[in-house]
């Protein structure tokens, strides 16, 4: 038998302008202006401002949909983005590199070797199936099966390690190698044959997970080196470069992360004052030609005219929701910017690390109204000019521990204390994590055993053992 019954739900939708304004949140300046753009190329009723004033000196008259009288009414806004009082007009300089990229560096070097056609193509082929770092981590019988399918070349295992070997030989020194260890040794060819290099070359051929381990007494006692020649050998090796590839390309890999601050932070007078330098960012206004269009169109009885008034009121109404969002985007990175430069005010004073104070989504949120997941939109991708330096929100957030003395301080602080701890240690007896809990303490903060590792582990700091030198 059916039945029948009535179920209530209550569902909540965002309206456009509210789906627009989330998705221009999480964008950087930069994205943002790319947006603005791409936006200008696909609403054709959107211009952008050249100038606030017209060529006879007045202002452009804002357009309000209210002058249209239309059976369907259009609540009337401002359709010019006037959102920024300091346009804060600084030039943009986008540092190109003039260096040559890792690949063209090593593709112009083989080409100076006296190769068959056949050979050429197979070196190329090695050069373009290095890693960033220089590294060739494919095996050989992947590249021989590549060469045959993706660029049909036919060779052997053997041709290729001959490529290989040539590839070897160019700069910087390391390039093309399997692993660290066949790196470390291409590069200590090219040395000054000297007894600490002799040295350093069997300590790599013979006993390098030992070297890796530091297990130096162990290398001292089998290959009979006294401590000082011991010393000279490992200075050596760490004196090469474990990533030949990043000489070249640590220009281009900048170049990819520049960053343009999304907000400037200055301290005049014993006051801090922020501002969204505005860069290139456009503003927009409303074509006026399209505006008139609508216009004419209202009152008409054409078919044509009314379609056309239809198209472009479509238009407007997308114009109005993308640049109330703006304007929105705009509003809430200032308010919750402020809400953080508030609540971190004495260390955006000096930019001393020990005046962060812990610091959650949920403190800012509270602080401005809004959502915790706005919040979060807010800090992902954006950064901050400081008079002592360019920082991502995302820094000044840190859980807290209680000190001794019954006071919260930042994990970010606490961090500080323990590279400091560290840097001081004895590197002849490193300090193990009972120590450096014991070190911890001692300076007035109550940690665990576990945490000490655990931020150990995120300093990128090793073990006791492993830091130890002779």
């Amino acid at each position: 038998m059916l039945k029948q019954g009535l179920e209530l739900k209550q569902t909540q939708k965002l309206s456009p302008l509210q789906i627009q304004t989330i998705k221009l949140i999480e964008l950087p300046v930069q994205e943002l202006e790319q947006r603005i753009r791409k936006e200008l190329e696909e609403n054709p009723v959107l211009d952008e401002d050249v100038s606030k004033e017209s060529e006879d000196g007045e202002a452009p008259r804002e357009v309000s949909l209210s002058e249209y009288k239309e059976d369907d009414a259009i609540p009337s806004y401002r359709l010019r983005s006037d959102i920024h009082t300091d346009k804060n007009e600084r030039p943009q300089y986008n540092t190109f590199s003039v260096k040559e990229s890792f690949t063209q560096s090593l593709q112009e070097q083989l080409g100076y070797r006296n190769l068959t056609e056949h050979q050429y193509a197979v070196a190329s082929f090695i050069i373009g199936s290095l890693d960033d770092d220089g590294y060739l981590r494919r095996s050989i019988d992947s590249l021989v099966d590549d060469l045959s399918f993706r660029a049909n070349v036919e060779t052997d295992e053997e041709e290729v390690l001959e490529m290989l070997k040539i590839v070897q030989e160019f700069d910087p020194a390391g390039v093309g190698a399997r692993d660290l260890r066949e790196c470390l040794l291409l590069q200590i060819k090219h040395c000054k044959k000297t007894p600490e290099v002799e040295n350093a070359v069997k300590i790599l051929k013979n006993y390098f997970n030992e070297f890796t381990n530091k297990h130096f007494q162990k290398i001292m006692t089998r290959m009979g080196l006294s401590e000082e020649d011991m010393k000279a050998a490992i200075a050596k090796i760490l004196k090469l470069n474990p990533s030949p590839g990043g000489q070249i390309d640590d220009s281009y890999s900048d170049q990819a992360q520049q960053i343009i601050p999304d907000f400037l932070l200055e301290y005049k007078d014993g006051e801090l004052l922020l501002s969204m330098p505005r860069f290139s960012i456009p503003e927009l206004r409303v074509n006026r030609k399209y505006a008139d269009l609508l216009m004419d169109a209202a009152n008409s009885s054409e078919r044509e005219k009314k379609e056309a008034a239809a198209f472009v009121k479509k238009k407007l109404d997308s114009a109005k929701w993308f640049v109330e969002a703006i304007k929105q985007r705009h509003n809430t990175l200032q308010s919750t910017m402020q809400a953080i430069i508030d609540y971190q005010r004495e260390y955006f004073i000096d930019g001393d690390e020990t005046n962060l104070k812990p610091m959650v989504l949920k403190d800012i949120a509270e602080k401005t109204g809004y959502d915790i997941s706005t919040i979060s939109r807010v800090v992902n991708s954006k950064y901050i000019e400081t008079h002592f330096g360019i920082y991502s929100l995302k820094y000044f957030f840190s859980e807290g521990l209680e000190n001794q003395d019954g006071e919260e301080v930042s994990t970010r602080e606490l961090k500080k204390a323990l590279q400091e701890c560290v840097d001081s240690e004895d590197k002849h007896k490193p300090l193990t994590d009972d120590e450096l809990v014991v070190k911890m303490t001692e300076r007035g903060y109550k940690v665990a055993r576990r945490t000490v590792a655990k931020y150990r582990d995120q300093l990128g700091i090793p073990k006791a053992r492993l830091r130890r030198e002779l």
